[in-house]
């Protein structure tokens, strides 16, 4: 949901930082791979240490690196089959990366082995909606359906509390019960967005096969 809306602004919002890169020579290829590490060195670095306020202001540094690199392609007139590619492959490793640092917190420091096993659905569950969509795509059928949570929701989500539940760690009180709040509402919500995927593919593929069965074609 929040796609639709919150892409169109930052990318009319990163537009001149996007030239600016290109008149300095560097490549939508590059930013993809500056971005995706520095997405996983905060989230990897400082969410196992309980550091959640640092790790998500280094994270949110990188994460627009997701709509200057497109944004880089469209105004250079190169945008690829492998960019969309690599684009798409390092956002799971992205993702990957931040919900295992709050899974790594939770199993070590954090100690707490529900909220970690939350931590790993959030991370699964959020690359098998990804996977249900490409599939399906894939089989040639449209999967018109957004679904509760998407990849913008469940970031924004986590991100926004996991930075908030940090401020603990500044005489903050009470406020680190955010992030398994957070937790909890993705986890559902992927849930949710998962089942909503699967039932549309199901739909259209029925469609899909009885509009494809003998004696439904065009008249001759």
């Amino acid at each position: 949901m929040l796609n639709k809306y919150a892409r169109a602004f930052f990318t009319r919002v990163l537009t001149p930082f996007a030239a600016f890169l290109l008149r300095r020579g560097v490549s939508p290829d590059a930013v993809t791979l500056i971005g995706t590490a520095g997405v996983m060195a905060g989230a990897l670095v400082f969410f196992p240490r309980g550091e959640f306020f640092w790790g998500t202001i280094v994270i949110t540094l990188f994460v627009f690196s997701d709509l200057v690199d497109g944004n880089m392609a469209r105004q250079a007139g190169i945008s690829s089959r492998w960019g969309a590619f690599l684009d798409s492959t390092l956002d799971r490793v992205a993702d990957g990366a931040i919900f295992g640092g709050f899974a790594l917190w939770y199993a070590g420091k954090g100690d707490d082995n529900v909220l970690c096993a939350v931590a790993i659905f959030c991370l699964a569950s959020g690359q098998v909606v990804s996977y249900t969509k490409a599939r399906g795509e894939s089989i040639g059928l449209p999967v018109a359906v957004n679904g509760l949570i998407e990849r913008a929701e469940r970031l924004v989500i986590s991100l926004v509390a996991a930075g908030l539940a940090g401020l603990h760690k500044f005489g903050v009180p009470g406020i680190e019960v955010l992030l398994p709040i957070a937790l909890w509402i993705v986890a559902v919500g992927s849930a949710v967005t998962l089942g909503q995927r699967v039932v549309t593919v199901r739909r259209e593929s029925a469609e899909a096969d009885a509009a494809a069965a003998p004696g439904n074609g065009a008249a001759t």
